[in-house]
């Protein structure tokens, strides 16, 4: 590996499929992930993921992440939902059981 790498974000494509039918919640979203690299041997995971409109659920792994593109909201039970736009930085907690309904095709740089 080089001491500086680069990776040109805009030409990285993500390969979709459509997420097991249990899971969609609304639509007929699709969703990708293209993992690009990992931080040393931590085992730590820099990739991006996209999702289509639609709503799908998930549980989370220990992730950060930006969104580069879109728009959605993430549902936790229990707790209002969050808006998260192009722009913004969240953090996932490990376990978290949510539902994703993108409102904008979506596209996000993750940490995991």
């Amino acid at each position: 590996m080089a001491d500086v790498e680069v990776f040109p974000l805009a030409q990285v494509a993500v390969p979709h499929s459509r997420p097991a039918p249990a899971d969609v919640v609304a639509g007929k979203p699709t969703l990708g992930t293209a993992p690009i690299t990992t931080l040393g041997d931590t085992g730590v995971e820099v990739g991006l993921w996209e999702m289509t409109t639609g709503a799908v659920r998930d549980v989370e792994v220990d992730e950060v992440f930006v969104v580069l593109e879109g728009a959605a909201t993430i549902s936790v039970e229990g707790a209002a939902p969050i808006a998260i736009k192009a722009g913004d930085l969240v953090r996932l907690t490990a376990g978290t059981a949510t539902v994703w309904e993108v409102t904008a095709p979506l596209r996000k740089l993750y940490v995991a």
